[in-house]
């Protein structure tokens, strides 16, 4: 049990910021471990990663203003009601396709 806050330094804009004592509760018991940016920078990101770009995934920077890649989208027939659907991944035989609802039932199922 965490009682203290903590004082960290930001590894990116080399600000002071508190980890208080719930956070590294909560932290703990997810296993993460504890942050290295304080919120602001985690936070700035986090929306840069969601501007979509080629490499974003692997830290290097893109600029909001790149428009992100359209999915290549597959047709297939569902294995389970037989509607037609398209999938982002190509179909290959023997492996059951499903369309959206029916996906998120036996996503439930698990």
């Amino acid at each position: 049990m965490v009682t203290a806050d903590k004082t960290l330094v930001c590894r990116e804009c080399g600000s002071e910021f508190v980890f208080t004592a719930g956070e590294q509760e909560f932290y703990a018991e997810r296993g993460f471990v504890e942050p290295s940016r304080c919120p602001a920078c985690r936070a700035a990101r986090r929306s840069g990663r969601s501007a979509g770009g080629p490499g974003d995934s692997y830290g290097s920077r893109s600029t909001p203003s790149m428009p992100r890649e359209q999915r290549q989208l597959y047709p297939a027939v569902c294995a389970d009601c037989g509607r037609e659907t398209m999938v982002p991944f190509e179909p290959r035989a023997g492996r059951p396709v499903y369309c959206r609802e029916c996906f998120a039932r036996h996503r439930e199922q698990y």
